[in-house]
Formats: C-alpha cells, structure tokens, sequence
C-alpha cells in the first residue's frame, strides 16, 4: 500500500502523472476547431465578398 503524500508536496514529475491521469481525453476532436467565430471581430472575408458584389453597378 502507497503511502498518502499531498498534492503540494509532491515532485514535479509526480504531479505532471497525477494530472495526466486526472484530465479527460477529447478522443480526437480539437477543441480550437470547435470555436465559434466571434461576432463582434472584422471578417475579412465577408468584407471582400461585399465588394465583389456588382448588383449595387447600373450600367449607364
């Protein structure tokens, strides 16, 4: 039987195995390609589609 030794007190090395074995496994999925977009941030993208839009072009 191991011998009790509190979080704070243990090594370095210890601590990284305890938290490894804590943390949960994403089993794949990344979690930065989950992210929604933030609406308030510039979108270049959308800002180019506008001005590729010619409907707003009335020939004379």
């Amino acid at each position: 039987m191991e011998k009790f030794v509190p979080y704070e007190k243990l090594s370095k090395k210890a601590k990284r195995e305890a938290d490894s074995q804590r943390r949960g496994s994403w089993n794949g999925v990344n979690p930065v390609s989950r992210k929604s977009p933030n609406p308030k941030a510039y979108n270049r993208q959308k800002a180019r589609k506008w001005s590729a839009d010619d409907r707003s072009f009335v020939p004379s």
